[in-house]
């Protein structure tokens, strides 16, 4: 897919350019992003450089992950924001993970919210999800926050989903559905007995 600019009121979300790897790198210094991410410790800045010029620009070229850097209107960095394990178009729509990270200095500001309605709206609309997933390592409550902000139902507890550096943790799991959000699904959701 061909890499586009998503913007909100106080942000802009546009594909990483080789001007943002020393950002990233300074953000990916931050403890939590580290405690909570499998980014790897300590994060170099070969490994900036390497997310910014390869990696996400792969994900966009190979439709397998859509990945946003999120900023502010002046150029600050907030954060990264994107899609992931993308399955391709069929005719019961696609799945999606939503992931992301926001640096220290821009938290708590209704910023990262502020960005995942964007994506969140972009992917329904115009990639065809029908679901969106969310994971996040059990305890990392700042981001469960986030899902939840969203309309995210929480679904459970997945044990062992996370690999994590020589150890494997369990794992928060929400979906988000476009009904959710108040717009129409192109294949009929069924839910089962509850």
């Amino acid at each position: 897919m061909r890499p586009v600019t998503l913007g909100t009121e106080r942000l802009l979300l546009r594909p990483f350019e080789p001007r943002d790897v020393p950002a990233v790198h300074t953000a990916c210094q931050d403890p939590d992003i580290l405690r909570w991410t499998t980014l790897p410790d300590p994060y170099e800045r070969r490994h900036a450089q390497e997310f910014v010029l390869s990696i996400a620009p792969a994900g966009w070229r190979e439709d397998s992950a859509y990945t946003f850097g999120v900023f502010t209107r002046d150029g600050g960095l907030v954060g990264s924001m994107g899609l992931v394990r993308i399955t391709p178009p069929g005719p019961e729509g696609r799945l999606a993970e939503l992931g992301y990270w926001t640096a220290r200095e821009r938290r708590n500001r209704g910023y990262t919210v502020e960005a995942a309605r964007a994506v969140v709206d972009w992917a329904f609309a115009e990639l065809g999800v029908e679901r969106l997933e969310w994971f996040a390592e059990a305890g990392n409550t700042g981001s469960r926050a986030v899902a939840e902000r969203l309309g995210f139902v929480m679904e459970g507890t997945l044990r062992a989903r996370i690999p994590f550096r020589g150890t494997r943790r369990d794992a928060w799991v929400a979906s988000l559905l476009p009904s959710d959000r108040g717009r129409p699904s192109a294949v009929p959701y069924l839910p089962g007995p509850r």
